[in-house]
């Protein structure tokens, strides 16, 4: 047996020892090592941890561990923003749950309901679900939560807001006071923890910085250049790799959309993402540029939480996160565990290099000045 989740478990469940054998794992992530024991052992937790340093199955592995595949009952709920971030938990749980007998199901919002009560009757034992709509089938009395042993707050800091706070307490307050909660995010800021604190009975706090974790190293850097530039920039800086899957970030949807058509017209195949995109609209364009199909992907940052797409060569900000926290989300889609590492740039104006400098301290981050010079990038 791999000596690597006998680390995790001392008596792992076959399927998970076999979905491991299969993944071709050797050794458990920082995050994993320290967040699973806790969670094995019961205790609330609150973990940050990088974007791609395996968050996702260092609550998964646990808690598979810990499902009674024989009461036909949901066990355990996982909440997360973003219709993509729940496909992506969902898909997971199935990889690793295979041959355990454990059913799950999704739930989300502009979805077909019915479809969604035909999968509640089939009685899973794993939910994840946007928390609208999980509190719209609890209200139903649809989904049962008494029995819900865990509550997993999947990118805590963008559920433990004004948008989605009232919600995610109902969801939890439907439970038993014993129930287990867990906190995960890239980035838990204090008023995140002290929310979460609130609702938690001594939880464990654990924090992984990027220097623990084995994730490839991601370059940062920037161009300065007048907003007026910015469409020829980007034009040229996805023409000059022979092979570039970038995913570039605005703050205005109507911005995206015109810059969209713009690049369309300069022989640039982008798509576009965002908040208001349609269900089926979104997993058309993230299909088309998983498999190659669009050079660049637009996005905003509420669409771009949550994607998990393998190989993102480049990360390009057109304009600046409002704070060095989204930063840190937007340039965590790339440098991925089992990726070659990546680039993050972003296109300023010289009025916004102070803001720029100040996420770079904040950080901890080195974010060198760049220059386009005959289609190469080079150190200013």
């Amino acid at each position: 047996m791999p000596q690597g989740i006998k680390t995790l478990f001392s008596e792992p469940r076959p399927y998970l020892r076999s979905a491991w054998e299969k993944a071709g794992f050797t050794e458990p992530t920082a995050i994993q090592k320290k967040a699973i024991p806790e969670i094995v052992q019961g205790k609330d937790v609150i973990a940050e941890s990088p974007t791609g340093s395996g968050k996702t199955l260092a609550y998964i592995l646990p808690l598979l561990q810990k499902i009674d595949p024989e009461k036909k009952h949901v066990q355990t709920v996982i909440l997360a923003s973003s219709h993509e971030l729940v496909m992506q938990i969902h898909q997971e749980v199935q990889t690793w749950a295979a041959g355990s007998g454990i059913g799950s199901a999704s739930l989300i919002g502009g979805a077909n309901i019915k479809r969604q009560l035909e999968k509640l009757k089939k009685r899973p034992q794993i939910i994840a679900g946007t928390p609208g709509r999980v509190q719209e089938l609890i209200n139903k009395k649809k989904l049962k939560m008494h029995e819900v042993r865990t509550i997993v707050l999947d990118e805590a800091d963008q559920l433990v807001v004004t948008e989605h706070e009232k919600t995610i307490q109902s969801i939890i307050k439907s439970t038993l006071i014993e129930r287990q909660l867990l906190v995960f995010s890239a980035t838990i800021s204090k008023a995140v923890e002290e929310a979460a604190l609130y609702m938690m009975e001594e939880p464990s706090i654990i924090r992984v910085g990027r220097e623990e974790t084995d994730t490839p190293p991601v370059e940062h850097g920037y161009l300065v250049v007048e907003a007026r530039e910015k469409l020829e920039v980007l034009r040229k800086l996805i023409r000059r790799k022979d092979h570039i899957k970038a995913l570039a970030f605005g703050n205005d949807i109507g911005s995206l959309t015109v810059l969209a058509e713009k690049l369309e017209y300069k022989g640039i195949n982008a798509g576009i993402l965002h908040g208001d995109s349609k269900k089926q609209e979104r997993e058309r364009t993230i299909k088309a540029f998983r498999s190659g199909e669009l050079d660049l992907l637009l996005a905003t940052d509420v669409a771009g939480r949550g994607l998990d797409i393998k190989d993102i060569t480049d990360i390009i900000n057109i304009d600046l996160p409002g704070e060095a926290d989204q930063y840190i989300h937007r340039a965590g889609r790339t440098g991925r565990l089992g990726t070659t590492g990546g680039e993050v740039l972003s296109l300023i104006t010289e009025q916004e290099e102070k803001k720029l400098k100040r996420y770079s301290s904040q950080l901890n981050i080195p974010i060198t000045r760049k220059k386009l010079y005959k289609g190469t990038l080079r150190s200013y």
